[in-house]
């Protein structure tokens, strides 16, 4: 929802619940604004800390000093622009972009995440208000600084069985927040996620009599269907389900629409999937529904987390053994046919690569090479090192909290906040729905932060206490498959279906004149790579697909200098 005053611009979004008695009683008799008026009267650096939920907030005070805020995931988006000493804000970025230019770090930096990081927007001079971030703007000064900042406890033990009790208590709580008082449906991918909120949400609707609705995307590609385990948990939990099967021609369809619809570049593959989810829903007259964003995230359950630890325990072994016998040996055998002593060899070279530019060895853009794929004269605009810099900052916010922790902070910026969340909440806006987050339920957000770290990597094994605690709950076969999501099959179509494949080549072969990529690398891709390894470089395919369908919509004319 939103909220202005006549005399003061001002900009209210989302649900947020005031967990301050005065405020609270403020936002149900005067409305959310009046409230956010009040917190900031009293302290504005500690006003966000008030509220709980999604929110965004841009207040401009009797004062003169202006006010923005954003909830702890960036939920909610808010960006802004100082311009001839004044600050301006809205929610998106293109509604502040009047005469504001390109930036060729930002195309930089989404051809590295495959979005754009707050704090940076696609236009120079308009930035986007990191999560968890407040902002003051006063006699020409802006201050921008974290509100909130995660701290784990990290106990070495507890009680299994009483915090599984308070953990269902706490999901099921998420989950009826959500509704307030309504009905919602659910995604439903068949992950533990999205099956724990579809069986939440049908243990309540039971008790009012209704059942609740899931909707499940399926693709007709070997390795990319998932349909068994979403009509698995909907039986389990006696749903009302509906699938969908996105075709090569539907991509066709919406990819201009996709794209042309975020106010930035923004290359997450399965927002396609997601959009037409959430077409479904909204056909069959849903008004809101609910997603499983963040289970990963806060409990621990990515593979690239016990990977890590693997490299952990390397770090363990004392340095003369390391240096003197472990890395001269494998380096030898690097080049060996012997499978397992080449793994071996290529772990040493990540373990000795530190945290967290390590989780980036395998990044698309780094793996093709920076020099193959761009231009000179975009390099040469550009800090290739920025993305990095970015991210070491980023690990470093935590105070506290072990190296999973500090993953999972991590995680929380660019997984969910800039990738994950805005694919989502941009396309169930484009279908016309709202849609809520349970699992990022701020009692559940803390409930994470004092978990011990077993509970969430034992040993090997991916969030486990989460697993366990809702053992009996979900089905076996649930609790036990491998991750997969709302993952799409586009390089595979992409080399059988010729409408989808000339989409894509009209659109990289317009990029190639923006002089931003080398037009023989998009010639190798096109003709060559993508026909090799289509789920590999299907990826690249569409992160430069993505990127042109936006700039043909919102800067048809931006091309780099020679």
């Amino acid at each position: 929802m939103s909220s202005h005053t006549p005399s003061l611009a001002s900009l209210v979004l989302g649900s947020p619940r005031f967990t301050d008695a005065r405020l609270a009683a403020i936002a149900g008799t005067n409305g959310l604004l009046a409230a956010w008026q009040a917190a900031c009267a009293a302290d504005a650096t500690s006003a966000a800390l008030q509220a709980t939920g999604d929110f965004a907030v841009g207040l401009q005070e009797p004062s003169g000093r202006t006010f923005l805020a954003v909830d702890r995931f960036a939920i909610r988006s808010l960006c802004y622009r100082v311009v001839d000493g004044q600050i301006r804000f809205a929610g998106r970025a293109d509604e502040l972009a009047d005469g504001a230019d390109i930036d060729p770090q930002a195309i930089f930096d989404y051809l590295y995440f495959h979005a754009i990081p707050s704090p940076r927007t696609i236009f120079k001079g308009v930035f986007r208000l990191p999560p968890g971030h407040y902002a003051l703007f006063e006699q020409g000064k802006l201050t921008v600084a974290p509100y909130w900042v995660p701290t784990f406890i990290e106990p070495r033990s507890a009680s299994f069985s009483s915090l599984r009790e308070e953990f269902r208590g706490l999901v099921r709580t998420a989950v009826n927040a959500q509704l307030d008082g309504g009905t919602a449906a659910c995604f439903l991918s068949g992950g533990t996620d999205s099956s724990t909120v579809a069986g939440m949400l049908s243990e309540i609707g039971g008790k009012q009599g209704q059942k609740a609705a899931t909707y499940s995307i399926g693709f007709d590609a070997e390795g990319y269907d998932e349909m068994e385990y979403a009509r698995l948990a909907s039986r389990h939990f006696n749903t009302e389900h509906h699938e969908y099967y996105v075709t090569p021609d539907d991509l066709v369809r919406s990819i201009a629409d996709v794209a042309r619809s975020y106010d930035q570049p923004f290359g997450n593959s399965s927002a396609l999937p997601s959009y037409y989810c959430a077409r479904k829903a909204k056909d069959d007259g849903v008004t809101k529904i609910l997603a499983g964003d963040g289970g990963d995230e806060l409990f621990g359950g990515n593979s690239r987390y016990a990977k890590q630890r693997v490299f952990g325990w390397y770090d363990m072994v004392p340095s003369g053994i390391r240096k003197g016998l472990m890395e001269p040996v494998l380096a030898q055998t690097a080049e060996s046919s012997i499978s397992l002593l080449s793994k071996a060899s290529s772990y040493v070279e990540q373990a000795k690569v530190p945290l967290p530019d390590r989780l980036q060895m395998y990044n698309l853009l780094l793996r093709l090479g920076v020099n193959d794929v761009l231009t000179p004269a975009f390099l040469a605009q550009v800090n290739i090192q920025g993305p990095a810099e970015q991210q070491r900052g980023i690990w470093n916010l935590p105070t506290t909290g072990s190296q999973l922790n500090r993953m999972l902070a991590f995680d929380w910026r660019y997984t969910l906040a800039e990738s994950d969340l805005p694919k989502v909440c941009g396309t169930t806006r484009l279908a016309g729905l709202n849609v809520g987050f349970p699992m990022l339920n701020e009692a559940l957000l803390d409930f994470s932060l004092k978990l011990p770290l077993e509970y969430k990597l034992k040993g090997l094994k991916l969030r486990w206490f989460f697993k366990e605690a809702l053992r009996g709950f979900l089905p076996d076969e649930i609790l036990t498959k491998k991750k997969q999501g709302f993952g799409l099959p586009f390089g595979v179509w992409a080399t059988r279906h010729d409408g989808l494949r000339a989409v894509a080549t009209d659109s990289l072969n317009s990029l190639a004149t923006r002089n931003i990529v080398r037009p023989e690398f998009i010639r190798s891709l096109l003709t060559e790579r993508l026909q090799e390894h289509p789920g590999y470089f299907g990826e690249m395919v569409w992160i430069l697909m993505m990127l042109e369908q936006w700039l043909q919509a919102h800067a048809p004319q931006y091309k780099m200098p020679a």
